[in-house]
Parts: structure tokens; sequence; C-alpha cells
């Protein structure tokens, strides 16, 4: 078998909406037609409260980590690890079973980069965490710990194709963040 088809593997492992399975699994409004209309944890969380947000979070993590893991496990080529994490990543912004219209990937980004490297994983989630602390807003934690993921990755793994693919992710991450920008650059982001 080719190592090349992880990666249409991972991107449809990506594609399974932690967000829509969840609220329909718990009897709750569909995300993409409620709150901000985003298939994630903090919708989901506006939705359904802590217990569903936290199940999505998982979810969306673990389709993040598991075919990086899996991947890694296999000794693959560090373009295919390259190729397993983007597809999971895009699964998850545009799943296929859900007609492209997917979150904002900051949970699968964060699951992914744990499966690169638990210290990785540890350093983007508690930049998450200490933002959130500091400012009560999930976005700007989510933007500020894409900001830093390339540079994180840099020094944990010192890898030219995965910083530069990690610049990649973040700028993406930050792109689907474009409406939460400018309710930031606004002052009204909650």
């Amino acid at each position: 078998m080719s190592e090349w088809l992880l990666v249409p593997l991972a991107y449809l492992l990506g594609s399974i909406s932690s967000a829509i399975i969840v609220c329909r699994l718990m009897g709750l409004e569909d995300p993409r037609q409620h709150g901000s209309g985003n298939p994630g944890a903090t919708n989901v969380m506006r939705i359904g409260g802590k217990k569903a947000a936290a199940i999505t979070l998982f979810g969306d993590a673990l389709k993040g980590f598991l075919p990086v893991l899996i991947a890694k496990g296999l000794g693959v080529s560090v373009p295919v690890l390259i190729g397993v994490a983007g597809a999971a990543f895009l699964g998850h912004l545009y799943p296929v079973f859900f007609g492209f219209k997917g979150g904002k990937g900051v949970a699968t980004s964060c699951g992914l980069l744990f499966g690169l490297s638990w210290l990785l994983g540890t350093m983007v989630a508690g930049t998450w965490v200490i933002v959130y602390k500091l400012s009560g807003i999930s976005s700007l934690s989510a933007l500020v710990a894409a900001c830093l993921t390339p540079l994180y990755v840099w020094l944990v793994l010192p890898d030219k194709e995965i910083a530069v693919a990690a610049i990649f992710l973040s700028a993406l991450l930050i792109w689907r963040h474009k409406a939460n920008i400018q309710k930031l650059l606004a002052s009204v982001e909650d």
C-alpha cells in the first residue's frame, strides 16, 4: 500500500463533523443554523452547554490527532506526514459529508499538533488557555495561538518543511477567523 493513501483517508476522517453529530445525538439544534452558524465547539457551547462542547472539542481534536499519530507510527516520509495533517485539517474546514461547510479548525489543528509532538501541542493549547483566561474571548485566543504556532513548530521540530506547512496552516486558520477579526477590531466580539 502506498503511504500516500493515508492522505485521502485523513481528509475523510477530518470531514466527520463532531459538532453536527454531537448536536444530533444530544437532540440539540443544528449548529449551522443557530448561534454563529459555525459547526465548532464554541458554537455548540452556546447551543447545548459545556458537556456538548467538550465532546465536540474532543472529537474535533481527535480527528487531527489520530491520522498524524498513525502516519508517524507507520514511519511515513515528511511530505506524506504534512499531507496527512493538512488533509485532516482541510477535511474539517471543507467536509465532503456536509456540503464543504465546516468549522474554523482550532481543535483539529491543535489535535494534529499534539500528534506531531506532545510538547508542541501543549505549547499551542497552553497559549490558547492563557489568552482565554486573560481575555475571555475564544477567537482571540485561537488567533494568538495560530500566530505563534509556526514559531513553536520551529523551536520544537526544527524541520523546514514542517515549519513552512505550519505557516500555511496558521494562515488558513486566521483567514477562517476573518469575521471574528472584524468583530475584535470593532470591539464587539464576545
